[in-house]
């Protein structure tokens, strides 16, 4: 089927706002979105609806069944497949004006500014800290704006970080906002989530994106947007750029960014699948579900919360061999270790990747 550009785009072409001259401007843009979760998956499609000329895609998972309550661009067959490439061929479907390409691996310090280095502005659709910071100190380091949004259970933040200004000064970025990364917040697969308070803030980091290519509207720059679902009111915080470039950029070099989903883990304290399945029948072995609600191939003995992980009530007996699961890897290698800590001879372990990489 042979279609044309103001066919496909003519409800926003009709806007005077936009107009032929808005859209050719989308249709030169080229947006970097990271992460292709709850957030970046619909911030890609709906870009790529757009009419944005270029997108590239990058993200290091595989689809999971628990992803699909709210990353609804995924199908059931997608399970187990690399989420870069499946959105990818996606939107290539829908999307004939739209350039899309992917990469599967994660953002890293070692190729953030390579990644980043080809685009007008950078979506961040992650729901790692360690990445958002990341995302932002290359950002204002390489003058590039950056289009934030992140959740809590029923709030959402959304800003545009680092946009310039008419008087060619920068405006405020994630440092301005939170200036230390917390530690201790914990992601959805953690706190959990509705579907419904990501697709709101995925569409609003897209409307953001959309008011910083075509030039119409207030870009909520010296702002953080903050939106609760649950009693549907928002607040905007006012930010100021104290935290400037030049500090940054010593951050930068003394920042390693990893997120314990990319960190070297302790291959001593962990389990492989293979393995774990052959051991599956021992009577030493303690099972402990470190997240809630787990769709699991087999049973466990416990299942305690990571946020609620404390190991001085946990009833130890040093004659059992303790292994810790969760969804990837990360909560349970976290679990492994609090345990280790606290009783360094205590035979404990993490399922390596968790159950997504359960075979």
């Amino acid at each position: 089927m042979s279609i044309t550009k103001n066919q496909l785009f003519k409800r926003q072409i009709t806007l005077s706002e936009i107009g032929e001259v808005g859209q050719q401007k989308l249709q030169n843009a080229a947006v970097l979105v990271v992460g292709c979760g709850g957030l970046g998956s619909p911030i890609a499609v709906y870009l790529a609806a757009s009419g944005i000329g270029k997108i590239h895609l990058v993200d290091f998972d595989t689809v999971d069944i628990s992803n699909l309550h709210r990353q609804v661009f995924y199908a059931l067959d997608d399970v187990n497949k690399p989420k870069a490439a499946v959105l990818s061929e996606f939107i290539k479907k829908r999307a004939p004006f739209t350039e899309v390409s992917f990469t599967n691996k994660p953002i890293t310090k070692e190729n953030v500014f390579e990644l980043t280095s080809q685009f007008d502005i950078v979506v961040d659709g992650t729901d790692s800290l360690p990445t958002k910071y990341l995302l932002n100190d290359a950002c204002v380091i390489k003058n590039k704006p950056l289009v934030y949004g992140s959740l809590y259970k029923f709030d959402g933040y959304v800003a545009s970080f680092n946009v310039l200004q008419q008087n060619g000064t920068y405006s405020a970025n994630l440092r301005d906002a939170f200036p230390k990364m917390a530690t201790d917040v914990p992601n959805c697969s953690e706190a959990g989530t509705m579907n419904s308070i990501v697709g709101l803030i995925a569409a609003q980091q897209v409307n953001e994106v959309l008011k910083l290519i075509t030039g119409i509207g207030k870009p909520l720059a010296n702002e953080l947007l903050i939106y609760n679902s649950l009693q549907n009111t928002q607040l905007k915080m006012k930010l100021k750029p104290t935290v400037l470039k030049d500090k940054i950029a010593k951050l930068f070099k003394i920042q390693t960014y990893f997120d314990i989903a990319c960190s070297t883990q302790n291959s001593d304290w962990q389990i492989l699948s293979v393995e774990l399945k052959e051991r599956l029948g021992d009577t030493n072995l303690e099972l402990i579900a470190v997240l809630p609600n787990l769709q699991l191939p087999f049973d466990v003995h416990q299942t305690i919360p990571i946020q609620e992980f404390d190991v001085d009530e946990i009833e130890i007996d040093f004659n059992k061999t303790y292994v810790m699961v969760c969804q990837r890897g990360m909560n349970s290698y976290r679990a492994t270790k609090m345990l280790k800590n606290k009783y360094p001879a205590l035979n404990v372990l993490s399922l390596s990747g968790g159950i997504s990489a359960y075979k």
